[in-house]
């Protein structure tokens, strides 16, 4: 198997922020500026050791909630807003650069900073943008799932995070409604 580039990784990087609330199961990776600033130094966002306060803890959930939004408008026509996320990302430390091969977001001032490190997922926007894998990120449609994933099939279509456990409850559901008598209807004998 080949190596993911820098476009899938970047994708892949927004797919594990994101994945860092399981709203199925409840669990929360974020649940404090110590976990915040574990989980970007264990991908290289950070230098170990970064401080990190309450008001970095809020600005990566609500980073992290608004990529979850945006990644939900992918499936189509919506009227999601990620207004929320615009108003995060206008608050990171980030600076247009058009030096190379194409215009990128990078990160300003100090390197060693919670803020710094959120910039930094931040701007796997761009480059999953600039790969073509932005739009094929996605969220699972299950509502008790919500789980981000990369749609990597031919026709850009797939809808559950899994077929196997979120696309059954789904169909299943679906499936036990359309075979419910009609309300007010009489029972077979």
């Amino acid at each position: 198997m080949a190596d993911a580039g820098p476009g899938e990784d970047a994708a892949l990087l927004l797919r594990d922020f994101v994945n860092t609330l399981d709203v199925d199961s409840g669990t929360e990776a974020l649940a404090a500026p110590a976990d915040l600033v574990r989980w970007l130094s264990e991908r290289g966002l950070v230098p170990s050791g970064t401080a990190a306060g309450d008001a970095d803890l809020a600005t990566a959930i609500a980073l992290r909630e608004g990529l979850r939004a945006a990644m939900y408008a992918h499936k189509g026509p919506s009227n999601v807003e990620v207004r929320d996320l615009d108003d995060v990302l206008a608050g990171l430390p980030l600076r247009v650069v058009l030096g190379g091969p194409r215009p990128a977001l990078v990160p300003v001032g100090d390197a060693g900073t919670a803020a710094a490190g959120l910039a930094r997922v931040a701007s796997a926007i761009m480059d999953a943008a600039a790969a073509g894998t932005w739009t094929r990120l996605k969220v699972c449609e299950e509502g008790t799932c919500r789980w981000a994933f990369l749609d990597t099939s031919k026709n850009r279509s797939r809808a559950w995070c899994s077929m196997r456990t979120c696309g059954n409850r789904t169909k299943t559901r679906a499936y036990r409604a359309r075979r419910r008598p009609p309300t007010g209807a009489a029972p077979a004998r």
